[in-house]
């Protein structure tokens, strides 16, 4: 009888994944809660582990080509988090309003809310691309990188801010795929756009027949080209007219009412991820002028491990984002609270794993992407510090989302204010600078705030005042 059980629960599981990668619609406003979140979170984790195959991928072939190669494109990244905050904020905005409007099915309202956030992110993103194509040299040296770095990685720098657009879209549309619990496709675009970048990534860095080796300008080059035909799947598929959200050329004419909405969920949300980017490229900047060059190696291979693991979670808290909305616009606050607290659970058993795995194999993981020793040394201590605190990252994104979801981006946007920046980086200097712990401290940093960061979050929202915003 026992074993007719697990079968049978082995059975509807494997049923369960089936339904959730078929694509089709969903009304995740009634049902089990616990089907639900399944249901959205295996696209959605699956769409972040592609998207860590990728930064792992990326920095594999990036670290073949020496220190100031791989700390040019850490270094970039940090800056381009500028770009991926707003693009993060600006499809929470997407997000949150068309969840809202699919869950009053009002079908018609989260197509147009979506044509105008993609208005207002292409005009935003042309004067990023601008700015930084123009100032790609300045920009690695104000934050300290080496002669050296700055020139062999400019034009790199260039053309990862020249190709911004395709960041902002991708990210974008993805949000408002998810927003009409449409994870499937939005697992789709980041698998395309990203499988395009592997194949291309070895071709244009090391060469292959015809085309030339391009070495670091070869990494840019295939990872815009790769989010680009990402980003064609995308817009074919809302212009074409067969999914929930779609739209026309008419629906981007300007609707001034509607973007003021968009803008005034999605400012706080862009400066909440800005906040916390700002801190991180404070943070590569005190590793690089406390350590040098190894050391920013050494911590952006690090990074890249631990965005690998992190990712998935984060698809998994997307989960709560989607929930959460749909469940305010069908006028079932309880029940989004309790999809909140499922999807936290889940996230902290899965990080508690992941934490334990990096913790124990270190060493093996960072010897996969350096053979220098003082490289590999700093990356191991960064990995097995910053894994540390996995389980409190786990249930602080969650909540992030649950408020994001919400409409309610203001909070998450306070909380990273205080934590990052009258915490996080205060006690990073303090440590790096005050003691003889020096680029370790800047590690140790980072879990102790994220934790304090995580239980303030989930304390305001157990406050509840989130179930009143109006979207």
């Amino acid at each position: 009888m026992p074993e007719a059980t697990a079968g049978s629960r082995l059975s509807a599981f494997i049923q369960l994944i089936r339904q959730s990668l078929n694509g089709e619609a969903q009304d995740y406003t009634t049902g089990s809660i616990r089907r639900a979140v399944i249901l959205l979170a295996i696209p959605m984790i699956l769409e972040m582990c592609m998207e860590s195959v990728f930064a792992v991928v990326d920095i594999f072939f990036v670290s073949h080509l020496g220190k100031h190669a791989v700390s040019t494109v850490g270094l970039t990244e940090s800056v381009i988090t500028i770009v991926y905050s707003l693009a993060i904020g600006i499809s929470m905005a997407a997000t949150a309003i068309v969840a809202r409007r699919v869950g009053e099915k009002d079908y018609k309202a989260a197509s147009k809310a979506a044509a105008q956030s993609v208005l207002v992110a292409t005009v935003i993103t042309i004067a990023i691309s601008i700015t930084g194509v123009v100032f790609a040299a300045d920009i690695l040296r104000l934050i300290g990188a080496e002669a050296a770095t700055i020139e062999s990685g400019t034009i790199y720098t260039r053309i990862i801010f020249g190709g911004s657009i395709v960041i902002m879209l991708l990210f974008l549309i993805n949000g408002i795929f998810r927003g009409a619990g449409d994870a499937m496709m939005a697992m789709k675009s980041l698998w395309i756009a990203n499988i395009s970048n592997i194949i291309l990534c070895p071709l244009l860095i090391r060469g292959f027949g015809p085309v030339p080796a391009m070495g670091l300008t070869g990494a840019a080059i295939a990872t815009t080209i790769g989010r680009g035909i990402g980003v064609c799947y995308q817009l074919y598929h809302l212009l074409n007219g067969q999914k929930l959200v779609r739209f026309g050329l008419r629906q981007l004419r300007p609707d001034w009412p509607l973007i003021r909405s968009v803008i005034d969920i999605a400012w706080p949300a862009t400066l909440q991820f800005i906040i916390a980017s700002g801190s991180w490229i404070v943070l590569a900047s005190l590793v690089v002028t406390t350590g040098h060059s190894e050391a920013s190696a050494g911590y952006q291979i690090a990074i890249r491990i631990i965005m690998f693991f992190l990712l998935p979670a984060w698809g998994l808290s997307n989960a709560a984002a989607t929930l959460t909305g749909q469940n305010l616009g069908a006028l079932q606050p309880l029940r989004a609270e309790e999809s909140v607290l499922k999807t936290a659970k889940y996230n902290a058993i899965f990080m508690g794993s992941m934490s334990v795995l990096l913790i124990v194999f270190a060493k093996p993981i960072i010897a996969f992407f350096t053979k220098d020793t003082q490289i590999a040394d700093y990356g191991i201590l960064a990995v097995r510090i910053l894994s540390a605190g996995y389980i409190f990252y786990g249930v602080g994104m969650v909540m992030a989302n649950a408020f994001n979801g919400a409409g309610d981006t203001r909070t998450p946007t306070l909380i990273n204010l205080i934590g990052f920046w009258c915490f996080q980086v205060p006690l990073a200097y303090a440590l790096a600078k005050a003691t003889t712990l020096g680029v370790t401290g800047v590690f140790i940093a980072v879990p102790v705030a994220e934790t304090a960061i995580s239980i303030a979050a989930f304390l305001l929202f157990k406050q509840g005042k989130w179930k009143l915003k109006k979207v």
